[in-house]
């Protein structure tokens, strides 16, 4: 009888050793993740993170922006990425907002910095929009996102005021994502 669990608890470890490790996606966005990112890494520790790519750093001072963005490229020039941290002073700083540029980064719906407000609305509900001077901002907490469309994909009564407040409902299904934004802050 031993000798028969012995055989199985070795036969279960050859197998469970021999299964493939699950790689993670390089582009799957998911809750506290992108791709190999996540909200725990520290600004110091990208460089780990995105080994095969170009990180570039832009100050504040040089920029209108007063925070420092951490751009990711692709060794081969293509933006994948632009970071911020949530000090930027603080090397040991976490991120804090992730601006999705490259399409291939998706959730697991599909929906990317490519995608059309439709996606958005028949997958995931909307928290909350805001009416500004040249976009409206969808919030979805469920993915620590936002987005913003171009008021000029909105119909002519939004296009030129923020004191009407703009419903799902107003946004044409057809409209594109101008920006993609992950945000960490909560966190």
């Amino acid at each position: 009888m031993k000798t028969r669990i012995f055989i199985v608890l070795l036969t279960s470890a050859l197998i469970l050793s021999c299964q493939k490790e699950e790689k993670q996606d390089p582009f799957e966005i998911s809750n506290n993740r992108i791709g190999l990112l996540t909200h725990e890494i520290k600004i110091n520790q990208l460089d780990s993170v995105f080994a095969s790519d170009s990180i570039v750093t832009i100050s504040g001072e040089k920029s209108l922006s007063s925070s420092n963005e951490i751009e990711i490229y692709e060794k081969g020039g293509a933006k994948l990425l632009v970071l911020e941290a949530k000090n930027e002073s603080d090397p040991t700083s976490t991120i804090e907002n992730i601006q999705i540029i490259d399409a291939r980064y998706k959730t697991h719906t599909g929906l990317s910095s490519e995608s059309i407000f439709k996606e958005v609305k028949d997958h995931y509900t909307i928290s909350k929009i805001n009416n500004t001077l040249s976009t409206a901002v969808i919030f979805v907490d469920s993915i620590q996102a936002y987005f913003t469309i171009d008021k000029k994909e909105l119909p002519r009564e939004f296009q030129y005021t923020t004191d009407i407040k703009i419903k799902a409902s107003d946004i044409p299904d057809s409209s594109k994502i101008k920006h993609f934004w992950i945000n960490w802050d909560s966190n």
